[in-house]
């Protein structure tokens, strides 16, 4: 998927439960869609750092989420 695509809107499809895959699928997006605005926000010499902050401690909780779901969607090989 193109990096400024946004994925089809799968959250709100009636009786529809999201698979683990489509939830990774929303997690990557939301993560590129974070790094472009701290990036954005960096360019600008008067950031606001507390807002900086915020982001990047969210797109860090994002970038967890999605190493434990991709965790779960592969088999441990050691297993």
């Amino acid at each position: 998927m193109p990096f400024g695509r946004k994925p089809p809107d799968i959250s709100n499809a009636a009786n529809q439960e999201l698979t683990p895959a489509m939830r990774l699928l929303e997690l990557q997006h939301k993560h590129r869609v974070m790094d472009a605005k701290i990036t954005e926000l960096q360019l600008n010499p008067y950031q606001n750092q507390i807002l900086l902050q915020r982001l990047k401690k969210e797109k860090l909780r994002l970038k967890d989420a999605i190493e434990r779901l991709k965790n779960d969607l592969i088999p441990d090989l050691d297993a």
